[in-house]
């Protein structure tokens, strides 16, 4: 097999052109796409007889061993989705699938709910419709950011995968958590295990530890801190943005903490942006601060205004969210009415206000953004 193909000459490409920084988590993470990507070559399970023996459980397994998938778990910023990019673009398969994990939720929910509807009452098994439906169109599925948090997503996961893992269906897929902590804590947890135990066999399960990541190398040389409000300074938000998550497409995602959920209606590459209403004039708390840093190294944040008395709350919500940046060593972007010593400087709070100053002048410092770098 000629390697003149696949993700690990992209992946060198990449190294010799200086567009990446050598990694040697990435390097052996590459190396077992790449013998992932030479299996695929003379794989294809619709060539075996049972894949017209569409879902019955019991039935004489795929006379060709599909080859064994990949689940790359590690922090935020450690070149996941980039390193599964290369492997997509590149595998010798047309009938396959990428897709952001939380996006392909929604459509298992919407089409879980349109054949209720179809089936009125019948006993009929929507989730072998919804295998069959996937599997028309591909037999290889990349998962991005692989997470569950919803009871309602651990219920139908493990019936589904078994199905389309029956089928010889092969899977990659991400995840900033290692299988064992997916719903973690989560309702009825003790249904979900079975469904880890599953992913453990059939997926390769590999630790994506350590390394640089070269974006947050850049941000380091940059200002990270924007005023006034004004055409200039969302000009250069949204090239900053465009630079951290390198063109990639946005990926939507809903967090849940403590029951409730959080929309993140924009993010790619552990990077995440909001305006300033939808995190801090929301009922918002540390807790749903720290899932943001659970999720994203970086978060940007638009239109800060000066703050005053009459708006205490959104104030105190803004004072939690720096501290639980700061403490989490995760990166601010942000655009902000004036400068950060005058943000808040009458009404309740304002002395105390001068700690958030302190620390929002040190998240701009090149030794926060590098240090951060370096954790990366």
């Amino acid at each position: 097999m000629n390697d003149s193909t696949g993700p690990q000459e992209a992946y060198r490409k990449l190294l010799a052109d200086k567009q990446i920084q050598d990694d040697p988590g990435q390097r052996l993470a590459v190396e077992k796409l790449q013998t992932l990507h030479r299996r695929l070559i003379d794989y294809n399970p619709q060539t075996s007889p049972r894949w017209t023996q569409i879902f019955r459980l019991g039935a004489r397994k795929p006379r060709v061993e599909p080859p064994q998938g990949l689940y790359i778990y590690g922090d935020v910023g450690r070149g996941k989705s980039m390193l599964m990019d290369l492997f997509f673009d590149t595998a010798p398969v047309k009938q396959k699938r990428r897709v952001h994990f939380h996006a392909f939720m929604l459509e298992v929910h919407a089409f879980m709910h349109r054949e209720r509807q179809k089936q009125e009452g019948r006993n009929n098994d929507p989730v072998s419709a919804l295998a069959a439906s996937i599997m028309e169109s591909a037999w290889l599925l990349c998962f991005d950011e692989f997470q569950v948090t919803d009871v309602a997503d651990a219920m139908i996961l493990g019936r589904l995968f078994e199905l389309l893992f029956d089928q010889g269906v092969v899977v990659v897929a991400t995840s900033n958590r290692v299988p064992d902590d997916l719903y973690k804590d989560g309702l009825n947890r003790q249904l979900f295990l079975p469904f880890i135990a599953l992913l453990k066999e059939q997926l390769d399960v590999l630790h994506l530890a350590g390394g640089r990541d070269y974006r947050l190398d850049r941000l380091a040389e940059q200002p990270v801190y924007f005023s006034p409000l004004d055409a200039r300074t969302n000009a250069e938000m949204d090239r900053i943005y465009a630079e951290m998550t390198e063109g990639y497409e946005n990926n939507p995602q809903t967090l849940v903490t403590q029951g409730r959920k959080l929309e993140v209606s924009t993010s790619a590459r552990g990077v995440a942006r909001f305006r300033f209403e939808e995190l801090c004039a929301r009922a918002l708390g540390a807790s749903d601060y720290l899932t943001l840093t659970e999720h994203f190294h970086t978060i940007f944040l638009d239109h800060v205004p000066r703050l005053t008395p009459a708006r205490r709350n959104e104030s105190k919500r803004f004072v939690t969210l720096v501290d639980i940046l700061y403490e989490a060593k995760a990166n601010l972007v942000m655009s902000a009415e004036v400068e950060a010593e005058q943000l808040y400087t009458a009404g309740d709070g304002s002395f105390e206000f001068a700690r958030t100053v302190s620390r929002l002048m040190e998240m701009r410092s090149e030794e926060y953004l590098k240090g951060h770098a370096a954790k990366n």
